[in-house]
């Protein structure tokens, strides 16, 4: 345990020297509009500075900071809006994670960056980028032998690192150590179930425990057989039902992307029936909610047919995110990119809170409850699900 000087003279250190290469503050304390925020040093006018940059929503937000500002800048965010602060610098990686005004844990690896390429225009960075072979990417048919994106791929690409950009995101929620262990619901030809143990095996150099789960054979036949060739250790792909799936030891991350309609829901149900940390959906066609939205809510919008599966879609998502604050979760909806299968690219995505009080959940419960009402939507699949995966699924231990 260090005090909470000794984090500040280091990476006073750093700045001073002009040998930090990057920081990163992240796991939020307080209700603030981004996950984290990235910090990477540039040259303005002739002189090094910092760019602080946060996405929010679907945009992103940039700030420039003189170098002697930096560390009071960090120090007036970390450990109130921010408990974790990672910076990556000449004398090694640093992490600090915030338990109290007095009591902040500090821990160094040796160092794994260079210095950073100062141009204020440069390209953004990708966590897979173009122009390097990557084995599960060339198995898949989406680059050549050689590391060129083929073009009719380039739209799968994008959406792959966009993917592992959300992924990043949730990195300091998984556990620090052991095997981190995935359950990815209805991963279909499991391009992103791939890249998912690229992320974790090769850019985090984790051991990994991934399930697969899909209910077409003859797909997940070919998946087994690339990652058989691959040698991807960890990764194993299992026939099955999400409603009647269960792990053999807790699961850290629960995955469900563009399962259909209420398949959604029962994923969502599970990874909550789990104490799942992190949970990512993209939910796919959402028909339950079109049918039971009375005639009376919003007539001059609902009237219209397109309107109305529009909004029933909106509706439902948005249900979904207060369903999962209600049980303590950190709840995001953000922009994804859309498959060639269909146009939906909402993300939720949702990280549980250590601490929520009595009045939090309360208040919690009241805004999903209201929102029901509001609408008109007395009881719907999740809450069945849910109440399902209580009494049938257990907890593994």
């Amino acid at each position: 345990m260090r005090s909470s000087t000794d984090w500040q003279s280091l990476l006073a250190s750093a700045v001073a020297s002009e040998t930090l290469w990057r920081l990163v503050l992240s796991r939020p304390l307080a209700d603030v509009p981004a996950a984290k925020i990235t910090v990477r040093p540039v040259h303005l006018r002739n002189q090094v500075a910092y760019q602080a940059a946060e996405r929010r929503g679907t945009q992103e937000f940039h700030d420039n900071l003189p170098a002697p500002e930096l560390v009071d800048w960090v120090r007036r965010r970390f450990g109130r809006d921010y408990g974790d602060l990672h910076w990556f610098s000449a004398a090694g990686d640093f992490t600090a994670r915030w338990k109290g005004p007095s009591a902040v844990s500090l821990k160094r690896k040796p160092p794994s960056r260079g210095p950073a390429d100062l141009a204020h225009n440069r390209q953004p960075s990708r966590l897979i980028p173009e122009g390097e072979p990557v084995p599960f990417l060339v198995a898949v048919g989406v680059m050549t032998a050689d590391g060129r994106v083929k073009p009719s791929m380039a739209h799968k690409f994008r959406q792959i690192n966009r993917y592992l950009e959300f992924l990043e995101d949730v990195w300091p929620h998984l556990p620090s150590d052991g095997v981190v262990r995935v359950v990815d619901f209805g991963c279909g030809k499991s391009y992103l179930t791939f890249a998912l143990h690229h992320w974790l095996t090769r850019v985090h150099e984790r051991p990994v425990d991934i399930v697969g789960l899909d209910r077409k054979h003859d797909v997940l036949r070919e998946c087994a057989g690339i990652a058989q060739r691959l040698h991807c250790r960890g990764l194993r792909f299992a026939p099955g039902e999400i409603h009647t799936f269960v792990p053999t030891a807790p699961v850290h991350l629960a995955i469900s992307l563009h399962a259909c309609d209420t398949a959604t829901d029962d994923a969502l149900a599970a990874a909550v029936r789990w104490d799942c940390p992190v949970i990512l959906a993209v939910p796919c066609c959402q028909h339950e909610l079109n049918q039971l939205l009375p005639a009376s809510t919003l007539p001059g919008l609902t009237g219209f047919g397109l309107f109305r599966e529009r909004f029933a879609a909106m509706a439902t998502d948005a249900l979904r995110a207060r369903w999962l604050e209600m049980q303590g979760y950190r709840t995001q909806v953000l922009e994804f990119i859309e498959t060639e299968h269909t146009p939906k690219n909402v993300l939720l995505r949702a990280v549980k809170r250590p601490r929520l009080s009595a009045d939090e959940l309360a208040r919690c419960r009241e805004n999903y409850e209201e929102f029901k009402r509001s609408i008109g939507i007395q009881s719907w699949h999740l809450e069945r699900a849910a109440l399902h995966e209580g009494s049938a699924l257990p907890v593994p231990s």
